[in-house]
């Protein structure tokens, strides 16, 4: 009796590619306060909160100096916002679940990562969670996708990335020699050479993503 083939390993991000929060979030809050560019302050706490698992006190001090604001202004005791799928969401995850096991791969503050919750929105479609506050990186240091692969046994090249931020998920996979699936809501690509050189997947949404997804699982088995 033959073995079937190993299914895919397809990550997945969250915010912007399977739906938005209902608010604004630490993150959010956070950039709000700051008196610097937003996306100066993004890239600060992607380096600097994302990654941690907890929030001391040291880090909120060393944070705010990281983006010039008084520690007082950090907000505490903060919920996570409520999380809303788009439309279309479930069928597209529950098509990739036929033939590949997927994660979700997020960048998210310890405060914001709902991880429950998520659970609550995508079982049993979705297998298990990677936010960067549990693995202790951020995307797109190719070690955040390292970190699904190394769990799995398997090999980033054997990795497929969906999501919607060129930067964080399309050149951060294809450094860490993943796949990538870029979710375009109708924008115009960023980098045509990066798709070209390195066969990104330009989908319109998650639906689009997961037809694609199923025709590379039907090439493999032949």
């Amino acid at each position: 009796m033959t073995a079937a083939p190993p299914k895919l390993l397809v990550t997945v991000d969250v915010g912007g590619t399977l739906g938005t929060a209902d608010g604004p979030g630490l993150a959010m809050r956070l950039v709000e306060a700051s008196p610097l560019p937003p996306a100066r302050a993004r890239e600060i706490m992607r380096a600097g909160l994302h990654t941690r698992p907890s929030l001391t006190d040291s880090v909120v001090t060393e944070v705010c100096e990281a983006l010039q604001m008084p520690s007082e202004a950090f907000p505490r005791d903060l919920p996570p916002a409520p999380f809303s799928l788009f439309p279309g969401t479930v069928d597209a995850l529950r098509r990739i679940s036929e033939v590949a096991t997927i994660v979700t791969l997020s960048n998210v503050t310890c405060v914001d990562a709902d991880t429950e919750g998520l659970r609550a929105l995508l079982s049993p479609w979705v297998s298990d969670f990677f936010p960067s506050c549990r693995i202790g990186h951020t995307k797109p240091d190719p070690r955040a996708f390292h970190a699904v692969v190394d769990h799995f046994g398997s090999s980033a090249h054997g990795l497929i990335h969906i999501g919607d931020d060129w930067a964080c998920d399309i050149v951060g996979a294809i450094g860490a020699g993943a796949r990538a699936v870029w979710i375009s809501r109708g924008r115009k690509v960023p980098d045509e050479s990066l798709v070209v050189d390195h066969g990104v997947f330009v989908a319109h949404d998650l639906a689009a993503a997961a037809t694609y997804i199923q025709h590379l699982a039907a090439r493999s088995d032949t």
